[in-house]
């Protein structure tokens, strides 16, 4: 068993239930860990055998670019597309999303959820 992480993603995005969020827009920070057994692509150096990181990256991209009220449910779109490339290898999937810099009255450095898995 092993664990595809990508760590520290940063991208801008339009999300939010204040108005401003939806026009200002904000910076935000996305780690994925996706667990899975690693041990065919280990022997066998086949990507086809693993989940391509890149891949991975791509959906966060393109799920980002859709704006949200609720980092709560981009977590679970982003979990939902992830799963159903590879429900085959895929054991388990974590993804935590902050918003840096929210829009709050006192200083707050970034607003954070985590999302385990999804059947």
């Amino acid at each position: 068993m092993g664990k595809i992480i990508l760590e520290n993603i940063k991208l801008f995005g339009f999300h939010g239930c204040i108005p401003e969020e939806s026009f200002l827009g904000s910076y935000y920070t996305v780690n994925i860990e996706v667990e899975l057994d690693f041990h065919k692509a280990s022997i066998s150096d086949d990507l086809s055998k693993t989940i391509d990181y890149v891949y991975l990256f791509r959906v966060v991209k393109e799920e980002m670019a859709i704006n949200s009220k609720l980092l709560e449910n981009l977590a679970y779109r982003i979990i939902k597309r992830i799963k159903k490339y590879r429900i085959d290898l895929i054991k388990k999937t974590k993804i935590k999303i902050c918003k840096e810099n929210p829009p709050m009255e006192s200083s707050v450095d970034r607003f954070c959820i985590i999302l385990d898995d999804i059947n």
